[in-house]
């Protein structure tokens, strides 16, 4: 089993970053479930605006779009920004949106069968806001989405600490973050053993 992580923070390597924080605990869940694993900042590549696979000189989606073909866990890590997903996460739920169009020989798209993720951080609350609004675009494009397939922390409103300032992983997250890869890579499985039918 393969996962990849597309971390969605505003800031290029090597800012620290809460997002990369919780996405690198993801990852290592995964891993105790013997799972290969990427993770890249999409910050620190140009991906084009707009509409398209391979939107020409400059862009560098198709490579990290081969990424998401080669995996079989998604997850995305976006922070909250004015209660939304950042910009960042917006921009590749529009790149991946062209995978609906883009289909195997017995006409499914090729994400079918791909399970995705999502990991929120944020200094007030939104996680649930924020999953609902990338947990929709994930499953329009094809993605299924495990039971718990979110893990977040969001610190008090009016409050200055990021995630990656705590002293330690809040038990409760921790907790989360288990289930998600447990539950993430169980129906992986199954889909690998038997895909969604044709047509």
């Amino acid at each position: 089993m393969r996962a990849l992580s597309l971390v969605c923070t505003l800031n290029s390597s090597p800012t620290p970053s809460s997002s990369q924080l919780l996405s690198d605990q993801v990852m290592r869940e995964l891993e105790k479930l013997d799972v290969t694993t990427e993770t890249v900042r999409v910050a620190d590549h140009n991906v084009l605006p707009g509409m398209g696979i391979d939107l020409g000189e400059g862009d560098d989606w198709p490579a990290l779009r081969e990424k998401v073909l080669q995996a079989d866990i998604l997850l995305i890590a976006t922070p909250i920004w004015l209660g939304h997903p950042s910009s960042v996460c917006q921009l590749v739920l529009e790149r991946l949106n062209m995978e609906s169009s883009e289909t195997d020989d017995q006409g499914r798209p090729l994400v079918y069968g791909k399970v995705a993720a999502v990991a929120v951080v944020g200094n007030e609350d939104g996680a649930h806001k924020v999953s609902a609004d990338v947990f929709q675009g994930l499953n329009d494009i094809g993605f299924s989405l495990a039971p718990n397939a979110v893990t977040y922390w969001v610190g008090e409103a009016q409050h200055g600490t990021d995630y990656k300032d705590l002293d330690e992983t809040p038990e409760e997250v921790s907790d989360t973050t288990h289930s998600l890869a447990v539950n993430a890579v169980h129906l992986a499985k199954l889909l690998n053993d038997s895909p969604y039918p044709a047509g």
